[in-house]
């Protein structure tokens, strides 16, 4: 008998060695590609769930964005935008009651000091300090196996808390000085990931600011959040996102809503006037 299966096994091995070869040939092949190059071949192997099993808004959604503060509950929109940490979770069960969505808020782009998580972040993903917020400094993105469990938790934490989507903050660290030589292909690795990661999970995931990607990243985000393209004169950057039927949600902090509002309404896009520590206060364009 062992005679008789010495051919068959031998011809197995070889087989096997030979499925070792390719797979360890094409990983080599990934490490050395471009990330241009690479990042449409891997997310063409890569299954996003059916578009559709999570919220996906359309312009003309009617929005809150409340960061600080006692969450004021009473206002009649379609949906809010609160802090994953912070927010109570009797404040997010009220929300559902009432009809409303809910998105909740974190930073995937930096390191937060006075966050419970931050024990989840190696010290090699640390970077420079973020000038105007104390306690804060960018994340190396380039290293997502390092990040990989910390941001995973948090999108399950959005999960647990019964968050209908979820707001990663920080997104666009590539034109930033980071303290890593970070470049478009890596964040837009990032992002694509950190959007595939919500997707796993039945989350909406918004893309916030990161105007310079809307175009490789419109297929993966939900809807689009912006802070003062009006002030730097750079909307039409996010017009695509309407194009495709997705919501564009917005805030100036500065601006007087008579200057900015008709324009916004005419791109069709959902704006409000807030104060910088988002408060309760809320002015909506429409």
């Amino acid at each position: 008998m062992k005679r008789l299966l010495a051919k068959p096994l031998i011809r197995i091995s070889l087989l096997v060695l030979l499925l070792v070869g390719v797979i360890a040939t094409s990983m080599q092949v990934f490490a050395v590609m471009d990330l241009h190059v690479a990042l449409p071949l891997m997310m063409k192997h890569y299954s996003f769930p059916t578009p559709g099993s999570w919220w996906n808004p359309s312009p003309g959604t009617s929005w809150q964005w409340q960061l600080s503060g006692e969450i004021d509950t009473s206002l009649d929109v379609q949906m809010y935008d609160i802090d994953l940490f912070d927010a109570p979770q009797p404040v997010i069960d009220q929300l559902h009651q009432d009809g409303r969505v809910v998105i909740c808020y974190f930073s995937a782009g930096t390191y937060e000091d006075w966050r419970p998580d931050v024990a989840g972040f190696p010290a090699q993903v640390l970077g420079d300090p973020l000038a105007e917020w104390p306690g804060e400094r960018w994340l190396d993105i380039r290293q997502i196996g390092s990040l990989e469990a910390v941001m995973s938790s948090r999108l399950d934490l959005a999960v647990q808390k019964n968050c209908d989507g979820v707001e990663p903050d920080n997104v666009d660290g590539y034109i930033n000085d980071t303290g890593f030589p970070l470049e478009y292909a890596d964040q837009l690795a990032y992002n694509t990931w950190l959007a595939g990661l919500a997707h796993d999970r039945h989350l909406s995931v918004g893309l916030k600011n990161d105007l310079g990607q809307v175009n490789d990243l419109l297929p993966y985000f939900d809807w689009a959040l912006n802070e003062e393209c009006f002030t730097y004169q750079e909307c039409e950057l996010l017009v695509p996102f309407i194009s495709a039927g997705k919501a564009v949600f917005g805030v100036e902090y500065s601006l007087d809503p008579a200057s900015y509002c008709p324009q916004a309404n005419g791109m069709d896009f959902d704006f409000i006037s807030k104060h910088l520590e988002l408060d309760a206060w809320r002015l909506a364009c429409r």
